[in-house]
């Protein structure tokens, strides 16, 4: 894969651009000479090029392409628009005030948008109702079919997803080690600093202290995995702060899991009104119990439901340290169902 090219001979300045590409996970190729540019002016995804250069490049009369960006220290110089003709730029990046924007340019070059991924939010009506298990088992029966998922644990509270797979020993980021992340973000760096198993990548709670996710370093990380990934699966808890509202609104689906009995019923209709301001597609996955599911739907005022069927040896698979049991299983089936309801499907890049 071609990398951002760099043409710079000004040490400060290449010192800038390497730590803006290393922030948005890319390599650069950098060239010290203009004239050494040329070999890689037509195949580079993003040409950046130094205002120290610019008129030496000028004068290798370089052909015309798109993603030509001047880069500068110095602010508000006349001739730095002149030069950004003279090479065929679109624009003149001013650093240190335009580095969150050049960091955005590098990720893009590294990571065209060629992805939409679908993202579901899965919550409980009532706590203890199983969304945590149902979330794990949605993106792995998703990543087990060739999608690429990104799991995502917005709960501090939950104890950790990676524990319900079965993987709190992986390697990799929690986080505590993203959370002040903002911007764009490249998702195959995130993905390098993450757990990740075979198409499915997780990113969970510690152990430690409970940590607020800010909604800027939710936002990065939906907004990276949306590009890189078909799927995102967030397992939400039944309180909503900025993290969880922002995860909310790019929500393709949000599933609600009710317990069919009357307690069940009562605490997932408060939990909708809490949920309706903040997204559109509510669905409701239903755990059979004394109540009929169309008589459980009427009363949440939703039209429609998923029923959920038992596992059984479910809960006893997960405290030996075992991920969920799918495949050919009750539970398996029943993901399967799902996906294809919301609309995650192989039809992508």
């Amino acid at each position: 894969m071609h990398r951002p090219l760099a043409i710079t001979d000004d040490q400060d300045l290449l010192d800038d651009l390497l730590r803006l590409a290393a922030a948005a996970g890319v390599e650069l190729d950098v060239a010290h000479v203009a004239a050494r540019a040329r070999p890689q002016w037509r195949t580079a995804p993003l040409v950046v090029v130094g205002t120290d250069l610019a008129e030496a490049l000028a004068a290798t009369a370089p052909p015309p392409r798109q993603n030509v960006l001047l880069v500068t220290r110095t602010t508000e110089d006349p001739a730095s628009w002149r030069r950004c003709v003279a090479v065929g730029a679109q624009t003149v990046i001013e650093l240190p005030e335009c580095e969150r924007l050049l960091v955005a340019e590098f990720a893009e070059a590294a990571e065209p948008s060629n992805r939409s991924g679908t993202v579901i939010c899965v919550t409980g009506g009532r706590g203890g109702a199983g969304a945590t298990v149902l979330a794990a088992s949605l993106a792995l029966s998703a990543s087990r079919s060739g999608l690429r998922t990104l799991l995502v644990d917005a709960d501090p509270l939950g104890g950790g997803i990676d524990v319900v797979l079965g993987e709190e020993e992986a390697s990799g980021a929690r986080w505590p080690d993203i959370v002040g992340r903002e911007g764009r973000v490249s998702y195959g760096a995130l993905q390098r600093a993450l757990p990740t198993f075979g198409e499915l990548t997780v990113l969970s709670w510690h152990r430690g202290e409970p940590l607020r996710i800010p909604r800027e370093a939710m936002r990065a990380v939906l907004d990276a995995a949306r590009r890189g990934c078909d799927l995102v699966v967030v397992d939400i808890p039944r309180h909503i702060d900025d993290a969880v509202s922002e995860a909310l609104a790019r929500a393709t689906a949000t599933l609600v899991l009710v317990h069919a009995d009357v307690r069940g019923v009562l605490s997932a209709a408060q939990t909708l009104a809490f949920l309706r301001p903040h997204t559109g597609d509510l669905k409701a996955v239903i755990r059979t119990g004394s109540l009929d599911p169309d008589v459980v739907t009427t009363s949440l005022g939703l039209a429609g439901c998923l029923v959920c069927p038992e596992q059984r040896g479910l809960t006893q698979a997960l405290d030996r340290g075992f991920a969920p049991p799918l495949g050919n299983t009750p539970l398996g089936r029943f993901c399967a169902t799902v996906l294809d309801h919301v609309g995650a499907t192989h039809d992508r890049p």
